[in-house]
């Protein structure tokens, strides 16, 4: 049984767009924050995009590539957009190639989820702002997006993912999960307006079909073009399980590669395996059950990510019926686990889980963690597992804040 398992994640797998990966396994988006100040990929991400691509995996998903540089997650992040130099990009796409591997870049616009001192565009479907206790204030206040806006926005998608294809990416993945711009249209908690992009759930999707509809119109038929779902908000009243599987059901007519299913926001982060309702989730493999439900319903090839970093577990994510395993943390700490797996399959990773009462410190924490173990990777240092999660958040901040001021001293004419 254990044999046919092993086997089974590490069949290769072709995609509906005729793309083929050499194994089940993918490693998923994290946040890097590792661009030079022209916001595009440095020496030091593309090291640790090429110790991934050679330590095993089928497929890799880059981090957050925003769309639109005056709307940044981070001061660190990447973006990518028609006036762009694809220079560092494509050599990011060709070192990641490595060893058979594929890659595909996530698209994303961040919405209401930006910081306040990082200046810039905050809008959302509605104009209701982050809510995360005392620690709201940090982030701005969004303003409702008006039709203007919202064909800007499908534009800048199109546009970051012809500029992607050009530049040598096997693909790109719309994120529309964790509580960032099309996730906000899709919640209900966020998405109160009353036009034809709010309302019904086939109108808090529109957004997210119109740009995949776009997307698929201007880039070439066998570039894969795949979207990132959360399976719930994790939050009461929030986007369901239900509405999940209403939205892959939509996305199916589409002829999507695949949909990855992941859960939570800023608010509630259940990608780290917090909830904001009283729903608990597994302890490893976080929302398999929701991914093997909607499956076993779907034409489209599923994966799910989330808290796994075991081959056993892995094993279970595909015999299940989920296409596609996707692993981020694990692979920050050991790069070439796949590569392990072959020889050592019962090989456990010791991974720090950060628990504080401030579930908001505790989030932030556990990026800085995983970030700082990343530069390591991409600096050629061994990995730090022991790393104290206090002093990695402080020095975090102290690097976030110097990244903020040369962000904001580049942009600052665009920023105000």
């Amino acid at each position: 049984m254990f044999e046919f398992e092993q086997s089974a994640v590490f069949t290769p797998f072709t995609l509906p767009s005729g793309l083929t990966l050499k194994n089940r396994v993918v490693k998923a988006a994290m946040e890097e924050n590792l661009a030079e100040a022209n916001q595009t990929p440095s020496q030091v991400l593309k090291n640790v995009y090429s110790e991934w691509a050679k330590g095993g995996c089928g497929l890799i998903i880059t981090g957050n590539v925003m769309v639109d540089h005056l709307a940044m997650t981070g001061p660190g992040g990447l973006a990518l957009e028609q006036q762009t130099d694809i220079t560092a990009f494509a050599e990011l796409a060709r070192l990641a190639q490595q060893n058979d591997c594929k890659i595909v870049m996530q698209i994303n616009h961040p919405g209401r989820q930006v910081f306040k001192n990082m200046g810039g565009k905050a809008f959302s479907a509605s104009d209701i702002a982050l809510d995360v206790g005392k620690h709201s204030h940090l982030f701005a206040q969004p303003k409702a997006m008006t039709q203007s806006d919202i064909n800007d926005v499908v534009t800048r998608f199109t546009q970051t993912a012809l500029q992607a294809e050009k530049a040598g990416f096997n693909g790109v993945q719309i994120h529309a999960a964790h509580g960032y711009l099309l996730a906000q249209f899709l919640s209900p908690l966020t998405n109160k307006r009353d036009d034809k992009w709010g309302g019904s759930l086939e109108n808090r999707a529109r957004l997210l079909l119109e740009i995949t509809k776009s997307v698929k119109a201007h880039c070439s038929e066998s570039f894969s073009v795949s979207i990132k779902l959360n399976s719930a908000d994790f939050q009461r009243g929030g986007f369901e399980p239900s509405d999940a599987q209403a939205v892959v059901n939509m996305l199916s007519a589409l002829k999507v590669d695949f949909v990855e299913l992941s859960g939570g926001s800023y608010e509630a982060p259940a990608m780290q395996g917090q909830t904001g309702d009283e729903r608990t989730l597994a302890r490893e493999a976080y929302f398999l059950e929701f991914a093997k439900a909607i499956s076993e319903q779907s034409t489209i090839p599923i994966m799910t990510t989330g808290g796994i970093s075991l081959l056993d577990v892995a094993n279970k994510v595909i015999s299940s019926g989920v296409a596609l395993v996707g692993m981020a943390t694990a692979l920050a700490y050991q790069p070439n686990l796949v590569n392990c797996w072959q020889t050592e399959p019962t090989q456990n990773l010791l991974m720090p889980r950060v628990i504080f009462t401030d579930k908001t410190i505790a989030g932030l924490a556990t990026m800085a963690l995983v970030k700082r173990q990343i530069r390591r990777v991409g600096q050629g240092k061994h990995v730090k597992a022991n790393a104290s999660a206090i002093f990695t958040l402080i020095s975090d901040q102290i690097r976030t804040a110097k990244l903020t001021k040369r962000y904001r001293k580049r942009f600052t004419k665009e920023l105000n």
